[in-house]
């Protein structure tokens, strides 16, 4: 699979599994813009790692907490050339239970988790030449199809991302494909994980690899046309118990 002459938008870009997904787009031959909003020393350091192996990383800084700078992202980034692809991957993650969710944290996580991207969608699919084909690709969670009530932001915000990927794919057919990928137990959290995960309810018995994430990415972006509105669980089979 080739990427070549193509460039990649990935929002939250620079750190965790968006930087291992920029990585794996650049490897595959395209270049990249990279969204972050305060990791500017990680976000340098990929630009990096990009120019090591031959790509070009343009770097874009936007709070998605405000709504309008998630709209002007698709703008800025056209600066550097048609885009070919969106991976809406910034997001929040809160241990919030229904008791201790304030309005200020339930508003931030349906801003970064849910608006971002429906506005980054809706702006990427406006300015697509006519003609052109582009590609969507929405950072999920296993959650995102079982909601339960722990981190229940996060969750929520997820299952509505889930249910926007699949209007999407009916709204912007058939130009633009849009997916998801509902991710498992990839990297621990910074805080909460013991109540996020548990190995032994996961039927693959193990954490994944991140190679498996950008495997499953690539074949997204440059795999069939003919594939939209679907959501592949890189999750070890956690949502099936």
């Amino acid at each position: 699979m080739s990427l070549q002459g193509k460039t990649v938008l990935i929002t939250g870009g620079a750190v965790r599994v968006g930087r291992s997904l920029a990585l794996a787009v650049a490897g595959r031959g395209a270049d990249v813009v990279i969204h972050y909003r305060g990791s500017i020393e990680q976000a340098e350091s990929l630009r990096s790692e990009v120019q090591a192996i031959g790509k070009t990383a343009h770097l874009l800084q936007a709070d998605f907490r405000k709504p309008i700078k998630a709209k002007q992202l698709v703008s800025r980034a056209l600066n550097f050339g048609p885009l070919y692809a969106v991976i809406n991957n910034a997001a929040i993650f809160e241990p919030l239970t229904l008791e201790n969710t304030k309005l200020e944290a339930w508003e931030e996580h349906l801003a970064i988790n849910l608006t971002a991207p429906f506005m980054l969608s809706q702006a990427f699919a406006a300015t697509l030449p006519p003609g052109e084909a582009g590609r969507i690709v929405n950072i999920l969670d296993w959650r995102a199809t079982r909601p339960g009530c722990d981190h229940l932001p996060y969750t929520i915000s997820k299952a509505a991302l889930a249910a926007l990927t699949r209007s999407l794919a009916v709204a912007l057919a058939p130009r633009i494909t849009v997916n998801g990928l509902a991710l498992g137990a990839i990297l621990p959290a910074d805080e909460g994980i013991d109540s996020f995960y548990h190995l032994e309810e996961i039927p693959a018995g193990r954490w994944a690899d991140l190679e498996e994430v950008t495997q499953a990415l690539i074949f997204l972006l440059d795999g069939p046309a003919y594939i939209t509105g679907e959501i592949i669980h890189v999750d070890g089979g956690r949502h099936l118990i």
